[in-house]
């Protein structure tokens, strides 16, 4: 494998190899962890059947790891895009499930909602993706300051609204919300600082953006299992 072979972006892969970044590959074990925790917690509830939604978000949940994994030892564009997919569409769903089950499961008021949403997270895309790092750019770390994570700002502003709602209508979800956005605004600096930090560290920090992310997926997924069940739960879904 040469130089030109393979995707060099973060701190710890200084060459060409399938372990060449230990840290940051092995700290996808976390996504694996808080979906099979949050699946769990989801078959002690009252109702303990988890509906499709759930379960295909616990799966994405885990493949996000998996996709990670695969980037952080295989290092080409096939796993990039095995890393990305996950990501986004975990991330589309989520919000589709909580908008859906905070209506009482009505496909209509869920879809206007949902288009909204789209709109607002499409349009801070639309300014920020000019900041995403392309394979070309990657041997030339100083091509953006941020290290590409502001692709991750309308996931960020996403996630920052629906803690905002929680908190004005004192929804129970409300703390765990909050706490996942804070918990999702350190994991970006930890991403955006990992070459900075490189010299120090030896290691970047990149590993500590998969770490944090991790565990923001399993407070989210909580959340969602505790305070959004399906409507079969038998419990409040406003």
């Amino acid at each position: 494998m040469t130089s030109l072979d393979f995707i060099d972006l973060y701190c710890e892969r200084t060459a060409a190899g399938f372990w060449n970044e230990p840290v940051n590959a092995i700290s996808n074990l976390g996504f694996v962890l808080v979906a099979i925790v949050a699946w769990r917690v989801a078959k002690r509830r009252c109702d303990p059947s988890a509906d499709l939604l759930e379960l295909v978000l616990f799966v994405l949940a885990a493949l996000i790891g998996v996709g990670s994994f695969l980037f952080h030892t295989l290092a080409n564009s096939r796993a990039e895009l095995a890393d990305v997919i996950p990501i986004w569409s975990f991330v589309g769903l989520y919000v589709f499930t909580v908008i859906y089950r905070s209506t009482g499961q009505n496909i209509l008021k869920t879809s206007r909602i949902a288009v909204i949403a789209l709109i607002i997270t499409g349009s801070v895309f639309w300014f920020t993706s000019g900041e995403v790092i392309t394979n070309q750019q990657a041997s030339d770390h100083s091509a953006d300051r941020f290290n590409g994570s502001l692709q991750y700002l309308p996931a960020l502003v996403a996630l920052a609204g629906f803690g905002f709602i929680a908190v004005l209508r004192r929804h129970p979800a409300r703390v765990m919300i909050v706490g996942a956005a804070v918990t999702f605004t350190l994991s970006l600096v930890m991403r955006s600082v990992d070459l900075i930090a490189c010299d120090a560290t030896g290691i970047g920090t990149h590993f500590l953006w998969h770490l944090l992310n991790a565990l923001m997926v399993g407070i989210l997924l909580i959340a969602l299992v505790k305070e959004y069940p399906p409507a079969s739960a038998g419990k409040r879904t406003a």
